[in-house]
């Protein structure tokens, strides 16, 4: 493939809720365009950008995938991302590497939660946007009622460009608002160009006020023509489209049929013609070396350095690296330096990318997006350069994970292949998280939901050969006392020769903080102040378990003042001993009590929705402390505590609260007691796994 400038490059994110048909536009873009010679269909398993087994087998996206195509000398690199919420981590890693996006709406559902969210996503990304009416050959939809809803909901920036040609039950067309036109579909895909009906005459007036009036906001002279009633050349109309979309005061809305390709080709002409290039949209974003954030043109010329947006973990290929590159020329072959390890990579080949087909190339220019292997101190996130002066590009903010579940092997002995293919998917998906719990001695993810759970479970099994079965962690409590108990222990041995002789006099009492408070008040040297270490690393000791289930001692305060030595018999060990004794006698005397992690919650949702998440919050033995308005319009934000124990699927039933539309932060604040009903399950539990 001949080097392609800047200029003639347009990176796209297609995004929106799934099963709007966002593959399916992909894939006759890619027909249309004669990148492929057939129409892939995602309900039949065999479409170019769904090539993953797990997209496949599930019959939706899991992962963003990327397709290359050639329209009019122009290059677009098509980011597929996925519509369900668990892998919004995919939409993240495409965004940012996007200078605008394709938000598909079903023309049959309308506007949906996945809508909503990839329109606040593109705002946080600061792209341009548009959007596509999929499926507007189908007689059940209503293609005035979606756009009215778009309009509504998103404001008055949406303006038609095309628009579907309703006759009867059917649809026999799409009109060109801007070239005034009707293209008519054959069977095949192929269009015929005539003029329109004049039945239409009053639509295309009504919709083409619309797109005038928002032509109008991107500059003085068009407003001025439009308050005259002066039509807008179709010159002028190109320019203010393609000037509106890039400063975000025009939303176009195009209307398309991705199975019966309708609209492909318009579609195609507009994003060429009027998306932006990367070097045409807004700055990008580096982080200096004191962590402050600043704009940053792509250049064309000048040192070469590109950013790792996402990697794969491919069990024959290796680490698969996709990068865009920043500034400069990427030859195959270079030596690039790593500049948050200071690690000189060495790129040996370098690929641009349709779903799994890779086509090997000399070289990229600015802005453009590929592929490389094999970069084994490279991650996502990483820059690199040809000098290590170079700035960083600013990272990308994945969503935090709070959903956690134990992972064990079916097989026994697999635990270190666990360990293994976790860390190769660690690299993949930065949503996913996982530790391995010391105290409750389990292997622990952490991920965005069930089916994210589901698709890395199937991947450890299909990539890393290792059967895991998944289960409610274990919760890692606590204990502690709430009273104070006095108490003696002796420990006396005699076996000939030298004995063991410890006698300690301990008051317990309730910790004010966690540790051991460990003081001593003996009077007349009863017990020697050599032997006082001995019984406070005894006491620390036995705070690895406590007297009800078994659990770890959070805290406890112990005052040692009173006992007896023997001048031969005594030693540290007997004195340490004795510890354990006094202990164990002393702290059943002194309200022992069980005590629960809990977190600090913030529940962020639509306002008429708290309600029911409050409602849930309280099932859940959380309390509400407060709620308060957001920056976003119409959202608010519950605080909130809540138990460990609890909490484990709250994710689930937060989404199915706000149809996907909350989301939540939950971190570890404190320890606080068991009611009293827990805990005795908590202690039958314990007792039953010890006996």
């Amino acid at each position: 493939m001949a080097k392609i400038p800047a200029k003639d490059i347009r990176n796209v994110c297609l995004l929106g809720h799934s099963a709007a048909g966002k593959t399916s536009i992909a894939e006759a873009m890619l027909y249309i365009s004669k990148q492929t010679d057939r129409l892939g269909r995602v309900e039949d398993g065999n479409t170019v950008l769904d090539y993953d087994t797990e997209s496949i087998k599930r019959g939706f996206s899991v992962s963003m995938s990327i397709a290359s195509m050639m329209w009019n000398d122009v290059k677009i690199n098509l980011l597929d991302t996925p519509g369900y919420f668990d892998f919004s981590g995919e939409v993240m890693e495409a965004l940012r590497v996007a200078a605008s996006a394709l938000v598909v709406v079903d023309g049959k559902a309308g506007v949906e939660v996945g809508t909503e969210l990839a329109m606040d996503y593109t705002a946080e990304a600061n792209i341009p946007r548009a959007f596509i009416i999929n499926k507007v050959d189908d007689p059940e939809v209503k293609f005035e009622k979606v756009f009215k809803q778009i309009r509504d909901t998103f404001g008055h920036t949406a303006c038609p460009i095309f628009i579907p040609v309703n006759e009867g039950d059917g649809n026999e067309g799409i009109i060109d608002l801007i070239n005034l036109c009707k293209y008519t579909y054959k069977s095949n895909g192929e269009r015929e160009v005539g003029d329109i009906p004049e039945q239409y005459a009053g639509k295309v007036e009504t919709y083409g006020a619309m797109l005038a009036e928002s032509l109008a906001e991107t500059s003085e002279e068009l407003m001025e023509k439009f308050f005259e009633g002066e039509k807008f050349t179709h010159d002028e109309m190109i320019d203010a489209l393609a000037k509106g979309f890039i400063s975000g005061s025009v939303a176009p809305v195009l209307s398309v049929s991705a199975t019966n390709l309708w609209g492909i080709r318009l579609l195609l002409d507009t994003i060429v013609k009027t998306f932006p290039s990367p070097i045409s949209r807004r700055a990008e974003k580096i982080t200096t070396n004191d962590g402050e954030e600043k704009d940053f043109r792509i250049k064309e010329a000048g040192n070469t350095s590109t950013f790792i947006f996402k990697t794969v973990a491919d069990p024959f290929v290796g680490k698969m690296s996709y990068f865009k590159v920043m500034t400069g020329e990427l030859r195959r072959d270079m030596t690039l330096v790593n500049l948050k390890t200071g690690a000189y990579e060495k790129l040996a080949h370098i690929y641009t990318l349709c779903g799994k087909k890779q086509t090997e190339v000399d070289v990229l220019c600015a802005g453009d997006i590929g592929m490389t292997a094999k970069l084994s101190n490279t991650n996502t996130n990483d820059t690199l350069a040809t000098e290590l002066a170079m700035p960083k590009y600013t990272k990308i903010q994945f969503p935090q994970s709070f959903m956690q579940m134990a992972i064990k092997p079916k097989s026994k002995g697999d635990e270190d292949k666990i360990a293994n293919g976790i860390s190769k998917l660690l690299e993949e998906d930065l949503t996913l998280k996982y530790e391995n719990n010391a105290e409750t001695k389990e292997q622990v993810i952490y991920g965005q939901g069930d089916i994210h759970f589901d698709v890395t479970v199937s991947r450890l099994k299909s990539r890393f050969g290792v059967s895991v079965d998944l289960s409610k962690p274990k919760i890692a409590y606590r204990e502690s006392i709430k009273g104070k108990a006095d108490t003696e222990a002796k420990y006396k041995k005699q076996s000939g020769g030298h004995g063991q002789y410890g006698h300690i006099k301990i008051v317990f009492s309730a910790p004010e903080k966690e540790g051991l408070e460990f003081t001593q008040s003996v009077v007349g040297g009863t017990v020697p102040k050599n032997f006082y270490p001995a019984v406070e690393k005894g006491l620390l000791e036995s705070m690895q378990q406590g007297i009800l289930a078994g659990y770890p001692m959070i805290g406890l305060k112990a005052d040692l003042y009173d006992g007896s030595y023997h001048p031969v018999d005594s030693s540290e060990m007997a004195f340490k001993v004795a510890a354990n004794m006094a202990y164990k006698s002393g702290l059943v005397k002194a309200k022992p009590v069980i005590l629960e992690p809990f977190g600090k919650l913030f529940v962020y949702a639509p306002s008429d929705m708290l309600g029911d998440i409050m409602s849930a919050i309280n099932k859940r033995r959380g309390r509400v402390l407060g709620m308060e308005h957001t920056e976003k319009k119409g959202e608010q934000v519950i605080e909130a505590e809540a138990p460990f124990a609890e909490m484990n699927d709250f994710a689930t039933q937060l989404r199915a609260i706000t149809q996907g539309r909350g989301k939540y932060t939950f971190e570890f604040e404190r320890y606080e007691e068991v009611p009293e009903a827990i805990s005795q399950k908590i202690i039958a539990e314990a007792n039953r796994a010890g006996a």
